[in-house]
């Protein structure tokens, strides 16, 4: 999948999958993670989500890494901060009190950039990337986050009944992606109210992955 493809997005405000609240699965689970105040959460593909607005509230420190610029300036404005705005190599970043965005390709963030990692929160990433770019985005993952613990939300449903983005991660592949580093806890499973893209039933099922 392009680049092309999430900054056509963007540009034409195709934002379904958009939120305009913190996600009611974040808000339940994330305990689940046992951090402190203070500490740092890295999300992935991470959009303008709100779900950043209500970390930085808990008084997590986060960090963000997204492909499109429009989205990044947008999260700020509507946020009310003015950040800093610095080159960092080949990504931009967008800094405020508690919080920094790193604007371009993921690939090219590093973990020497990146600082410490606490936990990851991935709602919007695994699923939105193709099956041929998953297992170097999970590889580029591990290794900027130092293996951190991740709270990883996925869809389940027939794939062959519609088109991601999002695409469905089943059980099995969360497996081979993450068997060999995590052990592995469901912690719950939802419905997708009026399934997904009114198309075809889904459930949305939560993943606690801690460490070996």
């Amino acid at each position: 999948m392009e680049a092309d493809f999430w900054h056509q997005k963007w540009e034409r405000g195709e934002l379904g999958f958009h939120l305009s609240e913190a996600n009611p699965l974040l808000v339940q689970h994330f305990s689940a993670l046992g951090l402190q105040r203070g500490q740092t959460v890295l999300l992935p593909l991470c959009g303008k989500t709100r779900d950043m607005v209500w970390l930085l509230e808990q008084g997590y420190q986060v960090r963000g890494a997204e492909l499109s610029q429009l989205a990044v300036e947008a999260f700020f404005a509507e946020l009310g901060v003015t950040p800093e705005v610095s080159d960092c190599g080949a990504l931009t970043c967008y800094q405020a009190e508690s919080i920094a965005i790193y604007c371009g390709d993921f690939f090219s963030l590093q973990a020497d950039l990146l600082g410490t990692v606490d936990a990851v929160y991935d709602r919007a990433a695994l699923v939105a990337l193709p099956s041929d770019m998953r297992s170097a985005y999970t590889r580029h993952l591990r290794a900027l986050s130092g293996h951190a613990p991740q709270l990883l939300i996925a869809y389940e449903y027939d794939q062959l009944a519609a088109d991601g983005p999002p695409f469905a991660i089943l059980p099995e592949e969360i497996s081979q992606h993450y068997a060999d580093s995590y052990q592995l806890h469901l912690l719950d499973r939802v419905d997708v109210e009026g399934g997904l893209k009114g198309k075809v039933a889904a459930t949305e099922a939560v993943w606690h992955l801690t460490p070996l």
